[in-house]
């Protein structure tokens, strides 16, 4: 079995084709079906089911991708480990990255690391799930650190450590009864209608908490994966959200008011317990992070 081999079987499994598979790994689609059939045959069993149109993992297959994925990550990681001794740092970074960061310019911040290490390939990846999906993500070796919004501690094999926090706002239309308040009690909230965010992200978690404490039981029609669409929505009258201050500000047209007491919404770092960075990955990790007192850093 060769690294090769799982390398074009996690693309035709990641693109669902052949096809799409091979021009992901840049070979023709015939040396990319002759290593995956190889493979198969090294096991002794189907992997992908070719049967219908579209190229559909087998249960097998799907269990050995997950192994298939650590193998490769491990030996990614295992070749960057000595990168830094040819004198200039390469490989490159997978990293977890959410629709709003707060305050932190993660564009200034690649641009700053691009420029110290310009051989280093950093490949941004959202997800989903949200926050949840890229704590997975780590556990698992797929991603290389990630930025998060993480209600109460991280799983066990996850490893926090905060970049920023900001206040949430309450974010309504310019007429509604709460728009000209200098602040709102969340208690006050009762019986609003909510746009709520998608399952997964931290801020779904973090409000959901919130309104719960506050003896809430929000009605949320609404459910969506975006803050344009929750603007959207909020223009046109069909509810309000709690939203993280500087994401807030980018709809001008909207009112936003303060609650108390205060509820802050945390930006962390997120890496894997016990399993050290590459020094690609460990470099980007310092240029996120630059330095954070010892009592915010989390485990």
């Amino acid at each position: 079995m060769e690294l090769r081999q799982l390398e074009y079987f996690a693309a035709v499994a990641d693109e669902l084709s052949f096809s799409r598979g091979a021009r992901r790994v840049h070979v023709v689609q015939s040396a990319v079906s002759t290593a995956v059939a190889k493979l198969e045959r090294e096991l002794n069993i189907l992997l992908l089911d070719r049967s219908k149109p579209r190229v559909r993992l087998t249960p097998a297959g799907a269990a050995f991708l997950v192994d298939a994925r650590a193998t490769l990550n491990a030996a990614r990681r295992a070749k960057e480990s000595v990168v830094g001794f040819h004198g200039q740092l390469s490989g490159s970074v997978d990293v977890g990255t959410m629709m709003s960061l707060g305050p932190i310019d993660l564009p200034e911040a690649l641009g700053r690391f691009h420029r110290a290490h310009p051989l280093v390939t950093v490949r941004l990846k959202q997800n989903v799930s949200g926050s949840a999906g890229h704590l997975a993500a780590i556990a698992d070796g797929s991603l290389d650190i990630a930025v998060v919004a993480v209600p109460g501690g991280p799983p066990a094999s996850v490893k926090l450590r905060l970049l920023a926090e900001e206040p949430l706002v309450l974010l309504c239309w310019p007429d509604h009864h709460l728009a000209g308040r200098e602040s709102v009690v969340l208690t006050e909230l009762a019986g609003e209608v909510f746009v709520r965010f998608a399952s997964g992200w931290g801020i779904r978690h973090r409000v959901d908490d919130a309104l719960a404490a506050a003896g809430i039981a929000p009605v949320s029609p609404y459910e969506v994966a975006d803050y344009a669409t929750v603007a959207g929505l909020i223009h046109h009258r069909l509810g309000t959200t709690l939203m993280p201050r500087t994401a807030a500000a980018h709809f001008p047209e909207l009112r936003t008011v303060p609650v108390t007491p205060a509820l802050n919404w945390q930006v962390s770092l997120a890496t894997a317990a016990g399993r050290a960075l590459s020094p690609a990955a460990a470099a980007l990790a310092d240029t996120l992070t630059g330095q954070i007192p010892a009592d915010q850093e989390g485990t």
